[in-house]
């Protein structure tokens, strides 16, 4: 079998000798296929809190050790990566802190910064990197069974980097994030935070709402609205499947940014409102022609298809 571009890019030197994953649900799972897909670690250790999850991960075989505690699993690891809710990143921190290697960086994957970084940083340990990272990537699925190691090819990871930081570690992670197939890009945590209100919190919160909505309305029409669900509902539900924990962390964890965005969207749809029941056909043509260009956008950028189901069933590679 011949190797993925990715992995013939970086087999040559491990960037790291032990990498530890704390969290192996849909992300946590995919960075251990991607980067054994590269060479990017000599050995990958994972700790997830429930039992069933540590069984599932051993016998499907993407790590080369499982642990049953944090502390264990971080021991000796030259890179540590937090991959549960944000909720979670403090107390983990907190958990792990003395069983951390003098030297090692120490990062993250949570979809909210300002809030990890407070709740985080108070419990890194002196001499040890704390950069802060987002992969702007996931599937509606979790758990260890739903990673795939193509999960951040062309997609973005965004680094937070702090004052502080070391510039070496820094260039090191970004090393990482590359050998896994992503693009990376650097940030400042509060217009980190702010963009994706934008374009990941808020839309899933409308979703949410969108579905809650429908099944309200479901319970007057005998289900139909299930029944006869058109593409444009079907997308809805499919963004409200995500994992519930992790949302409830975002948006108790962003909730300055998400409120900021929903208020703009409350006057952007009063406007809406005000064009249908006035007749502005002008109106709703110029907002839905100005609006459909940011989708081309995507497309033409990379981050997503114009196929049918948009890109979004993973390929997998045997």
């Amino acid at each position: 079998m011949q190797d993925h571009p990715v992995a013939q890019a970086a087999r040559a030197a491990p960037l790291f000798d032990r990498i530890a994953l704390i969290g192996l649900g849909l992300i946590g799972s995919s960075i251990a296929h991607a980067c054994r897909r590269a060479g990017l670690a000599r050995h990958v250790a994972g700790y997830a809190r429930s039992p069933e999850t540590r069984e599932t991960a051993a016998k499907l075989g993407f790590l080369d050790s499982v642990h049953d505690l944090a502390s264990d699993a971080v021991e000796g690891a030259d890179l540590v990566i937090l991959c549960v809710p944000v909720g979670a990143m403090g107390p983990v921190t907190k958990e792990i802190a003395d069983a951390l290697k003098p030297g090692a960086i120490l990062s993250d994957v949570g979809s909210t910064k300002g809030s990890v970084i407070a709740h985080t940083a108070p419990h890194v340990p002196q001499g040890v990197q704390f950069i802060p990272a987002h992969p702007l990537a996931g599937t509606e699925h979790s758990g260890p069974e739903a990673g795939f190691a193509e999960l951040y090819d062309n997609r973005w990871c965004i680094l937070t980097p702090l004052p502080g930081n070391d510039p070496a570690a820094v260039a090191r992670l970004r090393k990482f994030w590359e050998g896994m197939g992503a693009n990376v890009d650097e940030m400042d945590p509060d217009h980190h935070d702010l963009v994706l209100a934008v374009t990941s919190h808020t839309p899933h919160l409308i979703a949410y709402t969108m579905v809650g909505v429908a099944d309200d309305l479901q319970r007057v029409t005998n289900s139909e609205v299930i029944k006869y669900s058109a593409a444009g509902f079907r997308d809805f539900t499919r963004i409200a499947a995500s994992d519930p924990t992790m949302w409830r962390d975002v948006f108790l964890n962003n909730k300055e940014a998400t409120l900021e965005i929903l208020g703009r969207f409350t006057e952007e749809l009063f406007a809406l409102q005000r064009a249908i029941r006035t007749g502005d056909g002008n109106m709703l043509h110029d907002y839905f022609t100005r609006t459909r260009a940011i989708r081309r956008g995507i497309i033409e950028a990379g981050q997503d298809t114009d196929l049918p189901d948009f890109g979004r069933m993973p390929v997998r590679r045997d």
